[in-house]
C-alpha cells in the first residue's frame, strides 16, 4: 500500500474535547458549564465527547468524574479520555475506575492513554506521587496488560491466598473498553500501537506524515496476526474557527502562552494546530482523514467560554459533515 490515501470504508467520527483545563486556567471549577458543553455536542450532531487528565502539570477536574457525570446526561456520544495518564495511579486503582466509568457509560468509553507529555512540568508531577519519570512507556504497556488480566476476571484485586481478596468490578464488556495509546510517530510508538493497542491517537502537524506512520502501523499489525481493523486511527487537532484568519491565529497564540506557557509557533512544532474559517479547518482535517484517520477529536482552542460554545455550533454547521463525508 502506498503512503498518502489509505481508507478503509469506515465513516470518519468527529468528537470535541470538553473545556475542562481551560476552565481551570479562568478558575472555574464547576462542572454543570462542561454537562452543558456534552449536551450541546451530541445534539450538534459530534460523535463523542473527551476530556484531558492532569494533576498538577496541567491541572483540570479529574477526567473520570467529569466523564461519569456526563454520561448521565448523554445518552449517544462515546465518552473519552484524551489522554488518561496511568502513571498517576496504582494500576489496580486505574483499572476499578475504568471499569466503573464503563459500567456508568453503559459501554460507551474509549480510554486513550498516555505516558506522560515529555516536558519538566510532567516529570515534577510524576515525582510529586512518587512515580519514576524514567521507564514509564513500559510500565504504561505493563499496566495495559495487568488491567486486560483483571478485566477478564484473571486476576484478584490484590495477591494473597485463594479467596482471601476479592475481584473486581469489570467493565461492561469482558474485553474491557477500546484503549487507544496517544503518541507520535516514533518507531517505538507504531511498534507498541500495532503490537498492544485498540487505537492510535497523534496529534502530528503534518498530514503526509499521518499517513506514512498509520501505513506502517497497519504492516506492523498484520506481521503479529492482528485483523486489518483492529487499531482505530484517531486524530487529536486543536481549532480556533474564525472567518478572519489572521484572528483565529492571534486566538491560538494567546491559547497556547497560557495552555502550555509556549508560543503557538514553538506548539505547532509538533501538535496538530488549524485555524481560519469553518471551511478551511474542514480542508485542513480532511488531509488527515484522506491518510487514513477515522476519529478525529477536536479541541477549540479558546479560553473564552462563549467563543468555545460559538465555535462548537460553527463547526458542527460545516467542518463536522464535511468530515463525516470524508472530505
Amino acid at each position: 500500500m502506498s503512503t498518502g490515501e489509505r481508507t478503509d470504508g469506515r465513516r470518519p467520527l468527529v468528537g470535541v474535547l470538553l473545556p475542562t483545563r481551560e476552565a481551570a486556567i479562568n478558575g472555574d471549577h464547576t462542572v454543570a458549564p462542561l454537562l452543558d458543553f456534552a449536551r450541546e455536542a451530541e445534539r450538534l450532531g459530534y460523535d463523542s465527547v473527551w476530556t484531558g487528565d492532569s494533576l498538577l502539570a496541567r491541572p483540570r477536574l479529574d477526567p473520570v468524574v467529569v466523564l461519569a457525570a456526563a454520561a448521565a446526561v448523554t445518552t449517544r456520544v462515546t465518552l473519552g479520555t484524551a489522554a488518561f495518564t496511568a502513571a498517576l495511579r496504582h494500576p489496580l486503582l486505574g483499572a476499578h475506575q475504568l471499569a466503573s466509568l464503563d459500567r456508568a457509560a453503559a459501554g460507551r468509553l474509549i480510554a486513550g492513554l498516555g505516558a506522560g507529555f515529555p516536558v519538566p512540568e510532567t516529570a515534577a508531577e510524576f515525582a510529586a506521587v512518587d512515580v519514576a519519570y524514567t521507564g514509564r512507556f513500559a510500565r504504561l504497556d505493563a499496566t495495559v496488560r495487568r488491567w486486560r488480566e483483571v478485566w477478564r476476571g484473571g486476576a484478584p484485586a490484590a495477591d494473597g491466598p485463594p479467596g482471601s481478596f476479592g475481584r473486581l468490578p469489570t467493565p461492561s464488556s469482558p474485553a474491557g473498553p477500546p484503549l487507544w495509546l496517544a503518541g507520535s510517530d516514533t518507531p517505538r510508538v507504531l511498534a507498541r500501537t500495532a503490537e498492544l493497542y485498540d487505537g492510535w491517537l497523534p496529534f502530528l502537524p503534518d498530514a503526509g506524515a499521518y499517513a506514512r506512520a498509520w501505513e506502517r502501523i497497519g504492516e506492523l499489525a498484520a506481521e503479529r496476526g492482528r485483523p486489518a481493523d483492529a487499531v482505530t486511527p484517531g486524530l487529536y487537532a486543536t481549532v480556533a474557527v474564525d472567518p478572519d484568519r489572521a484572528a483565529a491565529r492571534k486566538q491560538l497564540d494567546a491559547y497556547t502562552q497560557a495552555y502550555y506557557g509556549r508560543s503557538l509557533e514553538q506548539m505547532a512544532e509538533f501538535q496538530a494546530f488549524g485555524y481560519g474559517s469553518a471551511q478551511e479547518c474542514a480542508e485542513w482535517l480532511g488531509g488527515y482523514v484522506r491518510a487514513g484517520a477515522r476519529h478525529v477529536i477536536l479541541r477549540i482552542g479558546s479560553l473564552d467560554p462563549g467563543a468555545q460554545r460559538d465555535q462548537l455550533a460553527e463547526a458542527a454547521r460545516e467542518l463536522v459533515p464535511a468530515l463525516h463525508a470524508g472530505t
